[in-house]
């Protein structure tokens, strides 16, 4: 059996399996005492996703078949299936999950990976959600990057701060090159939103407070999120080096956790102890 015939297979069967668990009752279908059927009948199924009965039977047979987007949809709204269940079935189906559905904006930061973020009380942590706003730090984040608790809204977009906070630009060492990455990064995931209005809104104004923003957004580069390291140039304690990392938090894909983890180049740990020391004698 081919991969394509397996995975047909596969979505049939589960469809049939989702089928079977469904109460009619729950969609008010009369349940007759010759009712041998467990769960929903297949022409109750597709009356209920407005779809042909022959063409549901064929898609629970694993005919070779092209199912639409829509067509899922309307199934596994009738099937109650959760984000992982419609993932799959949208997996197996060869399409792909509509990216609003996972929207962070839907969705909060688990306490787990706040507990997590805490935890890692050495290292500089934040996350971002799909329009790069900071919606979660630590300590360590405050000291190095600015003291997210005080920021407004704005201040707390990382592509805004980038480009329009001049205590941010002198933070960095290679504030040019920084940039450019950041701004081809947010280009890859900000495609799904062009044409929505805060994009629009953020889009003109960095154009209107930016020379530079509005020079390289005209380049349309690409890029994911590397791995690397940076050089920071803190107005307390001077040059700092970090390696950093960003992870896609599983149970909210759109969510982005950044870890900076302190070197040992120039003293660097030591310094980051020292404005940990210093932050928690003010408080």
């Amino acid at each position: 059996m081919d991969g394509k015939k397996e995975k047909r297979k596969e979505l049939g069967d589960f469809l049939k399996l989702k089928r079977s668990q469904l109460s009619p009752q729950e969609y008010g279908l009369p349940i007759g005492s010759r009712r041998k059927a467990k769960g929903l009948r297949r022409e109750e199924m597709a009356q209920l996703s407005g779809i042909g009965l022959t063409w549901y039977t064929w898609l629970e047979q694993g005919r070779d078949i092209q199912v639409s987007t829509q067509v899922l949809e309307s199934i596994s709204k009738v099937l109650k299936l959760n984000y992982e269940e419609k993932r799959h079935v949208f997996l197996l189906a060869g399409q792909h999950i509509p990216l609003d559905e996972y929207s962070s904006s839907n969705q909060s930061l688990h306490p787990v990976v706040k507990n997590l973020i805490q935890h890692l009380s050495d290292c500089p942590v934040y996350v971002t959600d799909e329009k790069w706003d900071v919606i979660f730090w630590n300590q360590a984040a405050c000291v190095v990057f600015g003291d997210f608790s005080r920021m407004n809204k704005k201040e707390k977009n990382a592509i805004w701060r980038c480009f329009c906070s001049k205590d941010y630009q002198n933070l960095l060492a290679d504030w040019e090159g920084h940039a450019k990455r950041l701004l081809a990064q947010f280009r890859s995931t900000a495609s799904r939103f062009i044409g929505e209005e805060w994009i629009r809104e953020l889009i003109d104004e960095l154009s209107e407070k930016s020379a530079e923003f509005r020079k390289w957004w005209d380049h349309h580069e690409i890029l994911g999120t590397p791995i690397g390291e940076k050089e920071i140039h803190h107005p307390l304690v001077g040059k700092m080096f970090m390696e950093h990392v960003t992870l896609q938090i599983y149970d909210s894909p759109d969510l982005k956790l950044t870890v900076y983890r302190p070197l040992e180049k120039e003293n660097t740990i030591s310094k980051l102890n020292q404005l940990l020391s210093v932050q928690k004698s003010v408080h």
